[in-house]
């Protein structure tokens, strides 16, 4: 089937000879400047980007579709990272960053506050599980993680239980980059080269997957739900006296989208009540209509002391992230001398105007354009669709929830770990702009995408597996 895809904004974009900056970038040679690695690129293996630097450099998007230098489109098939669901250049999220950088730039959130911020965050408070009504907000999820574990110290020690310091993670968690995320988090790479930056306290649940019972499973695997237990053992080595919060995220969707077993996080959340510990939802990723519902928490029917968020909220056009916390929480803090700080926490750019007035129009887009539901409908199209290539020899597993998917693909007998590269390299020739971590594929396409191009995708998918597992 062939695809239907728009021609590249991008001539139009650099062709305005009355913009400095436009004259600045054709005259620019980005090429030369990435083999000199002048940009130190994050998360890359920035030693292969020189050997081909061209295919590497995106000049613009529209829609669902990103456009190369020499104008070849790439089908977004994660939504960038997970945080662009409205797709590229809607014209409305243009006209709101405009406008509010023409009203208020830039606003303090030390001691002053601004219309555009406060109102967001009674919007935002208002999509959340009923009783998660204050909102903190941060410039990304690494922040939002960090800044949810010292609320987490602080609530216990205001209420007279300093002596719960330890979090708890769980294994092939990630939360981000910082020192408290990446201590709580558990995929390996991560933390190795950090080991002795770690803090101090932190132990981790064991991860839930287990391929000989849930390989090839649609939704919820049935099988499984007893892992929540490990958190007791957990409670049994260090007291749960010492523990002051559990942080998981309702889909782990760095590792590859490990989805949690029915029953999980219901129990996860009866053990943190019964042992007084605050449970923490990184919906970072899940945040926002990724699993067909405000957040995963909604979806799952497990109702958390804190969610972070990030990325869709602003569609990952400006940097924002937060916080969600109950009343409870709120209310410990609001105690002390009125003129008192309560939270000596905060980031210089924390609630920032232009973040703020692009989430409004987010927020509009997605409940003017049914966009929450209409991800919940694309679950099925691409269930159905990445579920077909189970046929395939070099498949080892595909998962899915929401409009979330994975593949494992049949490592390589000396060489485990090492397929997903050379398989992004072909997306990139083929029309895909993929994510491939390891031997793992993972899926998070906007919430605009049409069938055609969620089974295009798909399709595209299976011959660059056949070929690169051959």
């Amino acid at each position: 089937m062939k695809r239907r895809i728009p021609t590249s904004p991008g001539a139009a974009a650099f062709n305005d000879k009355g913009c400095g900056m436009a004259q600045l970038l054709n005259e620019f040679d980005c090429e030369r400047t990435l083999k000199n690695g002048t940009y130190w690129m994050p998360f890359t293996a920035n030693r292969r980007v020189k050997e081909h630097p061209a295919s590497r450099i995106i000049t613009s998007a529209k829609g669902a579709y990103y456009y190369t230098a020499e104008g070849k489109p790439l089908f977004d098939t994660l939504s960038g990272l997970w945080c662009t669901p409205l797709g590229h250049g809607h014209p409305r999220i243009v006209e709101a960053l405009k406008t509010q950088a023409e009203t208020l730039d830039y606003c303090t959130a030390f001691q002053m506050a601004n219309p555009v911020t406060v109102r967001l965050a009674e919007r935002i408070a208002g999509m959340a599980p009923n009783g998660l009504d204050h909102v903190f907000f941060a410039n990304s999820g690494s922040e939002a993680v960090d800044t949810a574990l010292k609320i987490a110290l602080g609530y216990h020690r205001l209420r007279g239980e300093g002596g719960r310091f330890r979090m708890i993670g769980r294994e092939r968690g990630y939360h981000g980059v910082g020192f408290g995320g990446m201590s709580v988090g558990g995929i390996v790479p991560n933390r190795k080269m950090f080991a002795n930056g770690m803090m101090n306290g932190v132990d981790h649940l064991r991860h839930t997957y287990d391929s000989a019972h849930m390989a090839f499973s649609k939704g919820q695997p049935a099988w499984g739900g007893e892992y929540a237990e490990d958190l007791e053992r957990l409670i049994g080595l260090h007291d749960a006296s010492t523990i002051a919060a559990v942080i998981v995220e309702p889909v782990q969707g760095s590792t590859g989208v490990l989805v949690p077993p029915v029953g999980y996080l219901q129990r996860l959340r009866e053990i943190c009540t019964k042992h007084g510990i605050l449970l923490i939802f990184d919906e970072v990723i899940t945040g926002f209509g990724r699993m067909g519902d405000n957040f995963a928490s909604q979806r799952f029917n497990v109702k958390p002391d804190m969610i972070t968020f990030a990325k869709a909220v602003t569609n990952g056009i400006v940097p924002m992230g937060g916080v969600i916390v109950s009343s409870d929480i709120y209310d410990t803090f609001m105690t002390g001398p009125k003129n008192a700080v309560e939270f000596a926490h905060g980031y210089t750019y924390s609630g920032h105007p232009l973040a703020a007035a692009v989430g409004h129009a987010v927020l509009d887009i997605m409940e003017e354009e049914s966009l929450i539901s209409r991800a919940r409908s694309l679950e099925i199209i691409l269930e159905e669709a990445i579920h077909s290539l189970a046929d395939l020899e070099g498949i080892k597993d595909i998962r899915n929830i929401g409009l979330t998917a994975a593949i494992d693909l049949v490592p390589a007998s000396d060489a485990p770990g090492a397929r997903g590269l050379p398989l992004f390299e072909l997306g990139l020739k083929n029309g895909l702009l993929l994510r491939c971590t390891g031997d793992t594929v993972s899926f998070g396409p906007p919430f605009i995408s049409t069938t055609e191009q969620l089974q295009d995708m798909v399709e595209t998918v299976r011959r660059l597996i056949v070929s690169v597992t051959q």
